[in-house]
């Protein structure tokens, strides 16, 4: 009977916001609006360290490769949010949910190990400087990016295909896109496997490359602090700050979804958290970076002085 049911299932109906539907156009307009500066800002970024030569740094480029992942991933979910809070397209395929599953994960994956690599890339600045041009060469930069996007790819595939084989009776996913707790929750059957899969995944996504962040931080720290001058001090912290804001907020909000016990919050709370890691996240990077890193600043006033001139 349960595969029979499950050949009816086509297509699933979102249901996100539904708590809210007296004030749908008011979070349509607020997250369209953050939605743009978000676009602006991470396209920004990528554009500004591509042809200012001045950032033609390993920092800089995995900061680029982390704003055009950012830039995808809100692509992958926010604009089909938009419509479902207009009312104009509330239903998606079951290819379609598998397909947006897929690159939720994987790109959410990829920026959890890219702000590890950039973490690497800072130890190795502050920590061995005069090493740093020969440590942090153009293939170990390449293969600091491509290691975080094949990890991505396999673990969205093992997720999708252990989702995406269990029969499913429900329609309704009460979420405003395809996440894996959700869409698991409208299956006919115990999901008990798949949840201990998830919460195994989770932690060897979040809490390993955020130990190694951690481990970074300790030694930078340490090496700091043995900086003799107040002055080197400050300016060695400087360069961290930006890079250390965007991880606690990342992995703070990334934790709370994903390592809490499942009947901890309210549907409501998991979508505001939800909001957060998709919308919130994704604007803090091009902000802390613009307005906290004096290179970017600076590379930003040169391309408008030429464009001026």
């Amino acid at each position: 009977m349960e595969r029979e049911n499950h050949t009816w299932v086509r297509e699933f109906t979102f249901q996100g916001f539904s708590s809210f539907c007296e004030h749908r156009l008011t979070l349509f307009v607020v997250f369209l609006a953050l939605y743009a500066l978000t676009l602006a800002g991470n396209v920004i970024i990528v554009t500004i360290i591509n042809v200012d030569r001045h950032l033609h740094t390993p920092m800089y480029f995995f900061l680029s490769m982390l704003s055009a992942s950012e830039t995808v991933y809100t692509l992958v979910i926010i604009p089909k949010m938009l419509c479902n809070l207009l009312g104009l397209s509330r239903h998606i395929s079951l290819a379609g949910c598998a397909t947006q599953m897929f690159f939720f994960i994987t790109l959410a994956i990829n920026n959890c190990f890219l702000l590890t690599a950039m973490g690497f890339d800072r130890y190795v600045a502050i920590c061995n400087p005069l090493r740093y041009t020969v440590l942090m060469n153009k293939r170990v930069c390449i293969q600091l990016v491509g290691g975080p996007c094949s990890i991505g790819l396999i673990v969205a595939m093992t997720q999708v295909l252990a989702v995406f084989r269990l029969p499913f009776c429900a329609t309704n996913v009460a979420h405003f896109f395809c996440d894996i707790r959700p869409v698991m929750k409208l299956s006919c059957i115990d999901t008990t496997v798949n949840e201990i899969l998830t919460v195994i995944i989770s932690v060897l996504v979040i809490l390993v490359p955020l130990g190694l962040v951690f481990i970074s931080y300790v030694l930078i720290i340490s090496t700091i602090l043995k900086i003799a001058s107040a002055e080197g001090r400050k300016k060695a912290f400087a360069t961290c700050a930006s890079h250390l804001t965007v991880v606690i907020v990342h992995y703070g909000c990334a934790s709370v979804a994903y390592l809490k016990p499942k009947s901890k919050n309210t549907r409501d709370q998991d979508q505001l958290i939800s909001v957060t890691y998709t919308i919130i996240t994704p604007l803090l990077n091009p902000v802390v970076y613009t307005l906290r890193n004096k290179e970017v600043k600076d590379a930003l006033l040169r391309a408008t002085r030429r464009k001026l001139s």
